[in-house]
């Protein structure tokens, strides 16, 4: 018979038992919509927080600070000095800005009501590195000093809100036993590695006012802002250079762009093929369920066979039938499963807020796996009906 006459006969077949057809393109098609939806939304996730770490920059750099000795008690005063920052940017010339901060944890309250949130001490240098965006005000500025002004993250000036609403300018905002007037409220910040607080759910003072608002409070991390198509490695051995001339008794830990993004193509590998493997899991499951269609199909059949096999019809020629028809069921639910995997993986770029983009290899793969899933589940009950002995068939009933 010619390959047309097979595909004829496929269709013929699967259209005449339309129940069992459906099922098992059920099957296969929620198992390849899982696949493509999984690892799509996978890659999307990974795709927009790129795009949010580009936003920031590739140029930028990081340094914790930590006494050499682990085994002594911190010291009262700062890791480092503000005036230190100052001589690394004059003697690093590849630094385009830098800043330090502090994290400090206080009560703070608004007309009486507790507020969730950090103190996060800064300059306005944090600002043009991070390239914050302010929703009305301004940033703290070099000139605010130790001035009891604040800025409030974009979550805190919510809960603020809801316990008065209006403007937020020149609210006054209880910070332990002091008190600061709001001079700026923050646009929504991206989620940053290269930062130790979420800004969004903090509190940012001058950072010289957070250093009288606590003995503990301490300039343990730097950001650096790099200029463009510098050597980064060259940057970092010149910095630690530089604050190890002006500092004592300290150990650096640099974070770099590089190290991140490695980092997150490494994570992102290994959560495509665990999602992988997940939505593989389903697509199993949709085999098993082809080959058991396919067994009754082949018990239903007996009869058909035994006659195909006496007027001719060679063993291979029946294998071949009941393979296409099993090709032909997940090639079809293969399809199908692909086009609710892109839809799935719309709809959780929607609900997430991201920006969405069709990646091909995601359908391609589903689409293959679902194919092989049909020949691999199809071959048993083909080989099993091709070695039917065709008086046994012909006398079944």
């Amino acid at each position: 018979m010619t390959f047309g006459v097979y595909v004829s006969q496929m269709l013929e077949n699967l259209f005449n038992a339309k129940m069992r057809s459906f099922l098992a393109v059920l099957g296969i098609m929620v198992g390849t919509a899982s696949v493509v939806a999984l690892v799509s939304g996978g890659e999307l996730a990974t795709l927009n927080a790129l795009v949010q770490f580009e936003q920031l920059g590739t140029n930028l750099l990081s340094v914790g600070v930590q006494s050499a000795d682990q085994g002594a008690t911190q010291a009262v005063g700062t890791q480092v000095e503000v005036k230190d920052l100052e001589t690394v940017k004059r003697k690093v010339a590849t630094v385009k800005y830098v800043a330090g901060y502090t994290n400090l944890y206080q009560p703070i309250s608004y007309a009486g009501n507790s507020i969730d949130g950090s103190i996060v001490g800064a300059t306005e240098s944090l600002a043009q590195i991070l390239r914050i965006k302010m929703h009305t005000g301004r940033f703290v500025s070099n000139l605010d000093k130790d001035a009891d002004y604040c800025v409030l993250g974009k979550n805190v000036a919510a809960s603020v809100k809801q316990d008065g609403g209006g403007d937020l300018l020149g609210r006054q905002i209880s910070v332990g036993s002091n008190i600061f007037t709001v001079i700026g409220v923050m646009q929504k910040a991206a989620q940053n590695p290269f930062m130790s607080s979420d800004l969004n759910d903090a509190i940012i003072v001058p950072l010289q006012s957070s250093l009288y608002l606590s003995k503990y409070a301490q300039i343990r991390n730097l950001i650096f802002r790099i200029q463009k198509n510098s050597n980064i490695a060259m940057a970092q051995k010149n910095i630690t250079k530089v604050l190890n001339a002006v500092t004592s008794g300290k150990r650096f830990f640099f974070r770099s762009s590089q190290q991140i993004l490695k980092s997150m193509d490494s994570q992102h590998r290994t959560f495509t093929w665990m999602l992988g493997f997940i939505g593989s899991i389903s697509l199993l499951v949709g085999g098993i369920g082809v080959m058991n269609i396919m067994l009754v199909s082949v018990t239903e059949r007996r009869r058909e066979i035994g006659i195909r096999r006496a007027i001719g019809a060679r063993s291979i020629d029946i294998q071949y039938m009941f393979i296409l028809e099993s090709i032909g069921l997940t090639m079809f639910g293969g399809f199908v499963g692909v086009l609710v995997g892109v839809l799935a993986s719309y709809v959780i770029a929607v609900f997430a807020g991201w920006s969405f983009h069709i990646f091909p290899l995601p359908p391609i793969i589903g689409f293959l796996v679902s194919v092989l899933t049909g020949i691999f589940f199809g071959f048993y009950p083909a080989f099993k009906a091709s070695k039917l002995n065709p008086i046994d068939a012909l006398r079944s009933d």
